[in-house]
């Protein structure tokens, strides 16, 4: 059954006159009257009685009537619905996003592209590498933002976005305070406080552990804003990354001998096709200018 019967059917519903309806969808008479009785072939059946100048639906035509509209409205509707897709005017977006990054790194992007593309709904979900790397895998999100301890996987195209160091965070007047940086060395003894969730979080510790530094773990969490208050509130110092949102009352200090940094990368599946809303992302995060680091950094060797 061909979408262009149901809609010269319906015309001549509208009109009741086979010539205007043939003029209506911009097709002959001749070719309108075979349409029609090709489609009544395949319903078994006829749908019009045709008296003269006055073209009357039969009962059958009068039954099917409203499940043609109906199908000719769907198939409008998914039409319309497409286009404002492709057009992003009417578009979803997933995009994954390391918990460990710190969002007043990403707000001016952020608002940037809501500025620029008005009809793309756009989610962020949150995770670690690994669980992020599974989402974007299977489809769940479209792109990723995220850091790795270890080279990512060659399924993927990485593309670096910027470079932060790792500093040490501490509550006013701890002993650290005097020093411009601090040395993994100079930790030994302190009570530390653990990020579950931070990606380095093994790597931190195999340098520690390198230097003979004995940490007292207090407390472990995968919530940031707890570890925070718990270092300001003098129960123990911890490792975040430069950009992280920081709470008052905690300073921080670069971490030195040796210095530690991760680089924070644009993550898609390699040879994936984007869809029009999710290229757009991915343009406008490459083309924005993300700021240098305010602690200078060491030439590139291997990353930490």
């Amino acid at each position: 059954m061909d979408i262009h019967h149901i809609r010269y059917f319906l015309a001549v519903c509208e009109t009741r006159n086979f010539t205007r309806a043939g003029e209506k969808c911009n097709v002959t008479q001749p070719a309108l009257s075979r349409a029609i009785q090709q489609l009544e072939e395949e319903v078994g059946g006829l749908l019009f009685r045709r008296e003269r100048n006055l073209t009357h639906l039969t009962d059958l035509g009068a039954l099917l009537r409203p499940r043609f509209q109906q199908i000719l409205d769907e198939l409008t509707g998914v039409r319309q619905e497409a286009s404002r897709f492709l057009c992003l005017e009417n578009a979803n977006l997933k995009v994954g996003v390391m918990c460990t990054i710190g969002p007043r790194r990403f707000t001016g992007l952020l608002a940037d592209f809501n500025r620029r593309q008005r009809g793309i709904q756009l989610q962020l979900v949150e995770g670690v590498p690994a669980s992020l790397s599974q989402l974007l895998e299977s489809g769940e999100i479209d792109v990723a933002i995220m850091a790795s301890s270890d080279s990512f996987p060659e399924r993927f195209d990485v593309t670096p976005l910027y470079r932060e160091r790792f500093v040490l965070a501490f509550p006013n007047g701890h002993r650290l305070a005097r020093n411009d940086n601090v040395s993994i060395s100079e930790l030994d003894g302190e009570n530390y406080l653990r990020r579950l969730n931070c990606e380095y979080r093994d790597h931190l510790a195999g340098l520690c552990n390198e230097r003979g530094v004995k940490l007292r773990i207090s407390y472990a969490s995968e919530r940031e804003d707890w570890i925070q208050n718990l270092v300001s509130g003098g129960l123990g110092i911890c490792f975040i990354p430069e950009f992280s949102a920081v709470i008052p009352g905690l300073q921080v200090r670069p971490v030195i001998d040796p210095e530690v940094w991760r680089e924070v990368s644009l993550v898609v599946v390699a040879g994936r096709r984007f869809s029009p809303a999710a290229l757009a992302f991915v343009n406008s995060v490459k083309a924005h200018g993300w700021p240098e680091s305010a602690i200078p950094l060491a030439p590139r060797k291997t990353a930490a």
